[in-house]
């Protein structure tokens, strides 16, 4: 007997065909041919017992039932998206290899290093493979699960969980023809109305505004400069005189540049290097094992070192 139930392959041409609203087109976009389009949807149109769409010699349109539907048969198909993927990223994880993710010079740090050195000798089965990120996509690669775990500076959007590894202080990066970059130290209060470098709008505030020092600490708003995405273009920018920006201190021994310096400020909270993952999967095998690789350091040496 055949099931009076929707498979999720008619829902996914039902789909299809309320955006495309065209036989033709959500056909050769679904690969498939017109007619057999036209037959699972008169079939789901059966199973539900509902009429989805109006069809004629000129047009297709979605009934008041099909307006109705469309939401719950989206939700459907993205929970079983969402599914499949959930059972890849598994088989993956199972079949041993994690996909790391850093930014700037985190993967040549000495903590990021040991912890990466202490997962191999841990699981010498386990495939690692590294990933370098920008500004823009560094978190955004974590949320989308294209990595597994991140060597990152924090803070960090809601939603994933730490592991301090390493502090280290800020230092300013300026023009080397700025006057303050002459000195051994300033004060954070020198560096009022001097433009800070901008991030693009799809990186989390609550990471730049850390980083920005925005507000300062009377409570002013910064000024922005240039939009930059990447650890070069930031550089760069900063050469030019367009803009300044705070950086980790290591800055100094991972990218010395022509035309910029680096200098000490008073009243400028550290900076931590962690490794990130997200809440929802801190449970993975992979996810644990470089947690529990990951807890062995602390600032950047074996625990109780």
């Amino acid at each position: 007997m055949t099931s009076a139930e929707p498979s999720i392959h008619q829902l996914r041409l039902f789909v299809a065909l309320s955006e495309e609203l065209h036989f033709g087109r959500a056909a050769a976009r679904l690969f498939i041919t017109q007619s057999a389009l036209s037959q699972q949807i008169r079939e789901l149109e059966k199973r539900l017992r509902l009429r989805l769409f109006e069809r004629n010699s000129r047009a297709v349109g979605l009934t008041a039932a099909g307006q109705a539907l469309l939401h719950e048969a989206r939700t459907v198909v993205g929970a079983v998206d969402q599914l499949l993927r959930a059972a890849e990223a598994r088989r993956r994880r199972l079949s041993g290899s994690i996909r790391v993710g850093t930014i700037g010079a985190e993967a040549a740090m000495p903590h990021t290093r040991a912890v990466l050195r202490t997962l191999r000798d841990r699981h010498a089965e386990l495939t690692v493979h590294m990933l370098s990120l920008n500004f823009v996509d560094h978190i955004a690669a974590l949320f989308r699960e294209e990595v597994d775990v991140l060597f990152l500076r924090p803070p960090v959007p809601e939603g994933i969980e730490l592991h301090q590894l390493a502090t280290e202080p800020r230092v300013a990066c300026l023009p080397a023809n700025d006057p303050l970059a002459a000195m051994p130290r300033i004060d954070l209060a020198w560096l009022a109305g001097y433009p800070v470098v901008a991030m693009p709008a799809q990186v989390p505030r609550v990471w730049w505004d850390f980083w920005a020092v925005d507000p300062r600490p009377d409570g002013s708003p910064v000024r922005y400069g240039p939009v930059v995405t990447d650890m070069e273009s930031l550089l760069h920018t900063v050469a030019q005189g367009e803009a300044m920006c705070f950086l980790p201190a290591a800055a100094r021994d991972y990218f010395p540049r022509p035309g910029i310096r680096y200098v000490s400020v008073t009243g400028l909270p550290p900076s931590t290097s962690a490794v990130a993952w997200l809440a929802k999967n801190r449970d993975d095998p992979v996810v644990t094992a470089v947690r529990q690789a990951a807890r062995n350091f602390t600032d950047g040496r074996p625990a109780g070192g």
